[in-house]
């Protein structure tokens, strides 16, 4: 338990722990609900509390009492039903945790939120999940999706790559929203799969009535078992519970901070809608299931940085990362790619110390063209790299990726223009998945 000194002095003197049901009053004001634990970097003089309507209140213990109305069944890591058994005539799913709101399980005997994230413990929470395939679920990290990093993009390929290679049919990966799609951008490059790699998160946590948990993991199963053999990202298409938009896991981006339909796809419509896991509609072209052989490229280069232009920038911006040893460097800038024509000499002397460095557009959408004005004919000449139609994230992912392939600038600039897994509108060849 995470209550320390002042709080847990107050509930031992109750008698009360974690998963009672308690009565806090407070002058007029009286709380009833279950006692949940809390943050362990949170302030001292407060305790949370589940109340009936399904939302979460802290509730500060000054000049407050407290009453024990019901002891609460403790949580407890596991299934506690009969045990699961693999259905033969149904296709098997691997389901991989990496963090974020949808690996939370809630136990509603209790209030509680388990540590632990076990196949058990995910059907025991959404048993209708029982119904559509078998699975197989492992934590590969509990991290806060802020906290990702390519390394784990790497070790998450490679996850997904043993899953396959051990039959699996579909993988689901669950992670946090505020950067999948940077890491669906990742996986896109470092993996060409025989089957569906479908990334999900929530919004909002399982314990909450407007929880967007449950359909869009739903979902995530239901295109887990399709014929989309891409890698994509699966979530709310409206506000509504209704259908769920299947993004490309190359062209798709978070666009709001706590709505329920927040990732959009950007310059181009969702590959597939999805209703009661089936899919209802496609708009896009797709790679099919067992199209391709399962292959695996994690090469990546980690030291590069993703520098946003704003009225102001200096040039020390771009020759601190120069000096810090980057070897890529990717700017969002401003229009059709541009930064202050200031910024050419430091640009060039980038070039010269064999540092990439690619241009996007803080504008989303269109496409970046250089050759319009002169500070962008200027920016080519010092060897600035076109990200196209690419969003600043993708362009970002794609430069650690193609600089894991080669340190020749040249040969980065055929990698970063050739479009590999969706992520450049016009086609052409893939060959530089693998050399």
């Amino acid at each position: 338990m995470t209550y320390k000194e002042i709080s847990k002095s107050f509930l031992d003197k109750a008698g009360v722990t974690i998963g009672d049901t308690i009565k806090v009053s407070k002058g007029d004001i009286e709380y009833e609900g279950i006692l949940l634990d809390r943050s362990e970097d949170a302030m001292d003089s407060y305790i949370v509390i589940k109340l009936d309507s399904g939302y979460n209140v802290g509730v500060n213990i000054e000049s407050a009492t407290i009453e024990l109305i019901k002891t609460g069944e403790k949580p407890e890591i596991g299934y506690s039903g009969d045990e699961i058994v693999k259905d033969p005539n149904k296709r098997n799913v691997s389901i991989i945790s990496t963090g974020g709101t949808v690996s939370s399980i809630i136990d509603y005997a209790t209030g509680a939120v388990h540590p632990a994230f076990t196949a058990e413990d995910l059907l025991r929470a959404n048993p209708e999940l029982l119904d559509l395939a078998n699975y197989d679920v492992k934590a590969l990290y509990n991290i806060l999706s802020e906290n990702m990093k390519p390394e784990y993009w790497v070790k998450a390929a490679e996850s997904i790559a043993d899953d396959i290679n051990e039959g699996s049919d579909g993988v689901v990966i669950a992670h946090g929203t505020d950067t999948m799609h940077y890491t669906s951008a990742a996986l896109s490059f470092m993996i060409r799969s025989p089957v569906p790699i479908v990334i999900t998160g929530a919004q909002r946590s399982s314990d909450r009535p407007s929880t967007d948990a449950f359909l869009n993991l739903y979902n995530s199963v239901g295109a887990a078992l399709s014929d989309i053999a891409e890698v994509t990202v699966c979530m709310h298409d409206t506000l509504n519970d209704g259908e769920c938009a299947l993004h490309r896991g190359t062209k798709v981006r978070k666009m709001h901070t706590s709505r329920r339909d927040t990732f959009r796809s950007i310059d181009t419509e969702p590959i597939a809608l999805l209703k009661d896991a089936e899919i209802t509609k496609t708009n896009l072209p797709y790679i099919k299931r067992n199209e391709r052989e399962l292959e695996l490229n994690t090469a990546c280069e980690d030291k590069v940085a993703l520098i946003k232009t704003f009225p102001g920038i200096t040039e020390e911006l771009i020759d601190y990362h120069i000096d810090k040893g980057f070897r890529g460097i990717a700017i969002e800038g401003t229009g059709l790619g541009h930064v202050p024509d200031y910024m050419v000499k430091t640009l060039e002397r980038a070039r010269d110390e064999n540092i990439a460095v690619v241009m996007s557009s803080q504008c989303l959408y269109g496409r970046v063209n250089m050759n319009v004005y002169s500070t962008g004919r200027l920016l080519l000449d010092a060897g600035v790299i076109s990200a196209l139609d690419m969003t600043p994230e993708t362009s970002y992912v794609k430069l650690c990726w193609a600089l894991g392939q080669s340190d020749d600038l040249d040969e980065v600039k055929n990698i970063i223009q050739t479009n590999v897994a969706g992520e450049l509108n016009e086609s052409s060849s893939q060959k530089y998945f693998l050399n």
